[in-house]
């Protein structure tokens, strides 16, 4: 920490957060708001419904069902029945990169598609456009797949999405048509369509190819969506020391390994929130044990090399995983030893959705630079606390609305990976198979942990902790650095990436260094500087207390 940064007493930061809500407004963002310690996680309050009025981050359930997870794969036609803007913001705006074998294989994620749902088609339905639509899309691609993604005056009219695929579907014979009721309504956040994406991926997806997959040590990659080009750092690590990327859910992905996933020999996880169901699934009816890695850092990618290494027990595997980390090391270290000087002792906060809020505190720690206060948009407890508390937690009715698939093994295709004495084993040697310990237990001791954060929540805490740099996405970006603060987009890096493995660990050091030691920052006047010298009205809130 620097010599002259004093942390504040969170304690006081939390009650002054709530002080400015309404009596059952502040009860309520209390359980959302809690001061971290490691060795006794707190419960933190998440995946409930933000209090109306209230700015929030999130997004909603078609943007995380559409935009986050099937958007990435390339050879998929995502037709969006719905008005024309629900189809432009998830036109794009992630920057999910792709590579095509060859210039002839089809890549559709430059094109947007979308029914253009006009007052007549919401008067008497739209279900003859979706139709029409969809013809129009095989007639010009002839894809391997079409899905169909419900917006939310869809789900208020009722046009049956799903009746309409299984028609198309039946009438094509070779193009796998299914559609996702994923309203933006639905549900409490994007979290939702996250859920219902894996189910249908699931259902009309994975399990379609049964031929081997070729190679000793095969995998896949879970919650990696190929932002600003990270799935190519990682696809470039495997490569190398020879693992076999069988699939990714879902950046730079093909309908073809999708539907070929479930033979792997391994699921490793990424993003927990957008993806842990796709890995119990399959856990489930093919015998695929999955483990929580993180490949933001070099450190952590490191360690998430050496326990695939470790899963599969190849002596030559771990021999060329250990020759991988020290041939590409010495080149993080240069830079580390170059920035650092100027680093050490900053601090961060970071508040973005999945686990990005967990991961990226291990680029910061490499530069020698503190967490001091960190959240999620969409999580649930499990993201925080660990899945053990995953026995405890209530099902509520927003989560009850989102389908529960009901899995069981596949009678010819479940095959355990691993035995029970094998798994067993893994375990003592310090592998957590199918578990996550959460965010909290990595981060420091009276850090504060802040779900679901809302805007004034995050001026109030730029106000009073002063931070060097705030992570967080567009809709906070500008209002943060107007304050004197840089912002660091990390849903889709501004213009940034790749920031997974060993060159993307050095290429956000480079540009972190860049933005916190920028002294363009410094003529910035926050409206708490200006407020009462007449230059400007400072913070202020009200609220309607009846």
């Amino acid at each position: 920490m620097e010599a002259n940064k004093i942390i504040p007493d969170p304690a006081q930061v939390r009650e002054e957060l709530i002080q400015k809500y309404p009596a059952k407004v502040a009860k309520k963002r209390s359980k959302s708001i809690v001061i971290n310690d490691p060795e006794t996680i707190p419960e933190v309050q998440a995946n409930v419904r933000t209090v109306p009025g209230i700015i929030t981050q999130r997004g909603c359930c078609y943007a995380g069902c559409k935009g986050v997870v099937l958007g990435p794969t390339r050879d998929i036609v995502n037709i969006v029945h719905g008005p024309i803007g629900c189809s432009f913001y998830a036109w794009l705006t992630r920057r999910n990169q792709t590579k095509p074998e060859t210039l002839m294989d089809a890549n559709y994620i430059p094109y947007c598609f979308s029914t253009d749902m006009q007052e007549e088609n919401i008067v008497f339905g739209g279900e003859k456009k979706l139709k029409i639509a969809i013809q129009e899309a095989y007639d010009l691609f002839h894809p391997k797949s079409i899905a169909i993604f419900s917006t939310c005056p869809v789900g208020l009219i009722g046009d049956d999405v799903h009746a309409a695929a299984r028609e198309m579907k039946e009438k094509f014979g070779d193009c796998n048509v299914f559609g996702f009721s994923c309203e933006g309504y639905r549900g409490v956040s994007q979290s939702a369509g996250h859920h219902i994406a894996n189910n249908g991926v699931f259902k009309h997806m994975v399990g379609r190819d049964n031929t081997p997959s070729e190679g000793k040590f095969k995998l896949n990659l879970l919650g990696e969506y190929n932002i600003g080009g990270d799935a190519f750092e990682i696809e470039r690590i495997f490569e190398k020391v020879g693992i076999t990327l069988v699939a990714s859910f879902s950046g730079n992905s093909t309908v073809s390994a999708i539907e070929n996933s479930h033979t792997a020999d391994l699921n490793v996880i990424l993003c927990h929130r957008s993806i842990n169901y796709m890995g119990d699934m399959m856990e489930t009816k093919y015998g695929i044990p999955w483990m929580k890695v993180n490949f933001v850092g070099a450190e952590s990618t490191a360690k998430s090399l050496r326990k695939i290494g470790e899963y599969f027990g190849d002596e030559g595997l771990k021999a060329r995983i250990e020759a991988v980390i020290a041939e590409e090391t010495p080149k993080v270290k240069a830079v580390i030893n170059e920035i650092m000087p100027r680093t050490k002792g900053k601090t961060a906060m970071l508040f973005v959705g999945g686990s990005r809020a967990h991961h990226y505190q291990d680029l910061f720690t490499e530069l020698g630079m503190t967490t001091v206060a960190a959240g999620y948009e969409f999580a649930h407890r499990d993201d925080y606390e660990g899945r053990d508390v995953l026995p405890g937690i209530k099902v509520d009715a927003d989560s009850k609305n989102i389908e529960e698939l009901k899995i069981v093994a596949d009678p010819e295709l479940y095959n355990p990976r691993k035995t029970e004495a094998e798994l067993d084993a893994l375990k003592e040697k310090g592998l957590e198979i199918n578990g996550y310990e959460g965010m909290m237990k990595q981060m420091t001791k009276k850090s504060l942990v802040v779900d679901d954060l809302s805007h004034y929540e995050s001026e109030k805490l730029i106000e009073i902790y002063k931070p060097d740099i705030f992570c967080a996405g567009i809709k906070e970006k500008y209002v943060v650095q107007k304050m004197g603060i840089p912002l660091k987009q990390l849903h889709s890096y501004d213009y940034g990436g790749p920031y997974t493995g060993f060159e993307g660990a050095i290429n956000f050091y480079k540009d972190i260094d860049r933005m916190v030691n920028n002294p363009v920052w410094k003529l910035i006047k926050a409206p708490w500087e200006t407020a009462g010298n007449g230059k400007g009205a400072g913070l202020a809130a009200s609220y309607v207390t009846q």
